[in-house]
């Protein structure tokens, strides 16, 4: 099965559905994962330093056999490394981590303190041909206005919190102007059990033969959003891929937006998150 693209505003094809890391332990369950959602057919892979699994994420892709062209591999930089000299040394240690010579896309994880510095040194390492695609995350109107109109090459991604019960109404009218395609993180709400038991989508699952899960990330796949959703277990992974045989109709798809209710887990703007996030050592084993 191959799996859509999206085209990127700087002219990159993103696989338009992945597979997420974040918190699978690297003690071999990351290893494991990855090679069996490459083995099934995932061709688009997202990890971060703050994941600690960059190292288990490259020997899987090493050891899949699969060509490197072949595999979008995403990383993030953590806001203790983003003073530019920081910034600079933590990109080539990811790579090193990784085992590769480029990472397709390469994002700030947290948009708090020297996001500038970064992101300059991002712009670099683009040059340099060290990543194709640069992209920010987390950013909510508020924090986008501080600072992307000071940045030279506009972001190709903004991975956020996304799912219906939060639809990010706000970002994205402001990242449609420049093309900003939207990434979803926690796509299935985390296993959010009362977003999975809406009626509307139970009967949704029902009619198409699918599960609620499958329904959900086939409409965030019907509004342009990039998913990848995360799982250790081999049948989840295979059939979270299995929403590319059916389409949700208008109707449905309006039915699925009604469920937004524009607040989520996680508030960026919220106070204390900067210092909280700040603390966060991802330099502690190096």
């Amino acid at each position: 099965m191959t799996i859509p693209t999206f085209k990127l505003n700087d002219g990159n094809e993103i696989p338009s559905f992945g597979f997420g890391t974040f918190q699978i332990p690297a003690d071999g369950s990351t290893y494991q994962a990855v090679k069996e959602a490459l083995a099934a057919g995932y061709r688009h892979i997202d990890t971060a330093v703050a994941y600690f699994n960059e190292q288990e994420v490259g020997q899987a892709i090493k050891d899949s056999g699969i060509p490197r062209d072949q595999i979008w591999v995403t990383s993030k930089l953590w806001l203790q490394d983003f003073a530019y000299a920081d910034a600079k040394q933590a990109i080539d240690l990811s790579l090193q981590k990784l085992g590769l010579d480029y990472v397709d896309l390469y994002l700030i994880h947290q948009p708090y303190g020297k996001v500038a510095d970064a992101w300059r040194a991002m712009e670099e390492a683009q040059q340099a041909g060290k990543i194709r695609s640069i992209g920010v995350s987390n950013m909510t109107p508020k924090i986008w206005q501080k600072f992307v109109p000071n940045f030279d090459v506009v972001p190709a991604v903004n991975q956020v919190e996304f799912n219906p019960y939060f639809q990010q109404k706000g970002i994205r009218q402001i990242m449609a102007k420049d093309g900003v395609a939207l990434e979803a993180w926690a796509p299935l709400g985390q296993g959010n059990a009362d977003l999975l038991k809406e009626p509307v989508l139970t009967k949704m699952a029902e009619k198409y033969g699918k599960n609620a899960g499958q329904i959900i990330l086939r409409f965030e796949h019907q509004e342009g959003v990039i998913v990848f959703p995360k799982s250790v277990h081999e049948d989840r992974i295979k059939g979270n891929q299995d929403i590319f045989d059916f389409e949700l109709n208008s109707a449905e798809m309006d039915q699925l937006r009604a469920l937004d209710k524009g607040k989520g887990m996680h508030d960026p703007d919220a106070p204390g998150v900067e210092e909280m996030l700040s603390k966060y050592d991802v330099h502690v084993n190096d």
